[in-house]
């Protein structure tokens, strides 16, 4: 396990940094806002595009990882909502449950990937974001539909949001490159990795900036929830998906991490604007994100050694 915390070490650092510096607010607050749109809008299509267009994909099991990550989720997913009943949550805490424990932090499970496989990781942890982000975006705002607030969303409004996400565009372009042997064209192609090498730091350092320490305090049984569905009841369904469907070491310590990983910043801002409740939502963030630098480690450890 030492190697597995000795890799991730620096990921976390990275979050807690990000969140020292929006403590002790070295930089204006109005720094993050803009810095989150450029790595979301810029530098991570730049990454996802250098990386995908110059990746080894045939040494990738893509096919079974991406039916063990959808596998998985849908599983959990699945379950959690015939249990709706039974937790007895409102609708919108139940959508803030929901995106809290389907939706993946993209930003770590990219990081992890690539600190312990290098470029093969990073290849691999690339394909996954080309799997997971157009379903869980689906799953996410359907579920916001039918029992949030306010939202006006539709089948088509998430069809819509998924056709716009500019990851599933980056990876699009990056498998295109790739599969017409087109690779990455001069100029362009150094252009993308220059930017792509400022995603990981400034998108980490983000995640920590965006922390919310006091949402955090108020934990109640939805963030209990939360925390043991997504960071280990999901991951130990991926494992077992990834041993039915027989996945190579590398794409299933991929695919287990991703599931792993705690749910993404951007949930909050999908539960404010569709009718979710935003507060839980960042509570639930806050402490999976902290929670996972144990649980990372031991998920990681244990899902490849089964």
């Amino acid at each position: 396990m030492l190697p597995i915390v000795l890799a991730i070490a620096p990921v976390f650092l990275l979050i807690f940094l990000g969140y020292g510096i929006r403590a002790r607010r070295l930089l204006a607050d109005g720094f993050w806002e803009p810095a989150e749109r450029l790595i979301y809008f810029v530098l991570f299509p730049a990454l996802l595009v250098s990386t995908l267009a110059s990746a080894e994909l045939g040494d990738l099991d893509i096919a079974p990882m991406a039916g063990a990550l959808v596998l998985a989720i849908a599983v959990v997913a699945g379950a959690l909502l015939l249990s709706r009943p039974i937790l007895r949550l409102s609708g919108p805490a139940f959508t803030s449950l929901f995106q809290g424990v389907v939706r993946q932090n993209t930003y770590i499970g990219l990081a992890v990937a690539f600190a312990v496989f290098a470029e093969q990781g990073l290849a691999a942890a690339a394909v996954a974001v080309a799997v997971i982000v157009p379903l869980v975006n689906l799953l996410s705002v359907t579920v916001l539909a039918r029992f949030g607030t306010g939202g006006q969303a539709s089948w088509l409004g998430a069809a819509r949001q998924v056709a716009r996400n500019p990851l599933i565009i980056a990876c699009a372009i990056g498998i295109v490159l790739n599969v017409t042997g087109i690779g990455l064209p001069p100029v362009a192609g150094p252009l993308l990795e220059i930017l792509g090498r400022a995603a990981l730091p400034l998108g980490l350092m983000a995640v920590g900036a965006g922390l919310d320490l006091s949402a955090a305090r108020a934990v109640g049984p939805p963030v209990a929830v939360a925390v043991g569905l997504r960071l280990i009841a999901l991951p130990a369904v991926t494992t077992l998906a990834c041993q039915v469907l027989d996945v190579g070491p590398v794409a299933a310590f991929v695919a287990i991490l991703f599931n792993a990983t705690p749910a993404s910043p951007s949930s909050y801002i999908l539960a404010r604007l569709l009718g979710g409740d935003a507060r839980l939502m960042a509570g639930i963030v806050t402490v999976q994100t902290a929670l996972s630098l144990v649980t990372l480690p031991l998920v990681l450890t244990f899902g490849v050694l089964s």
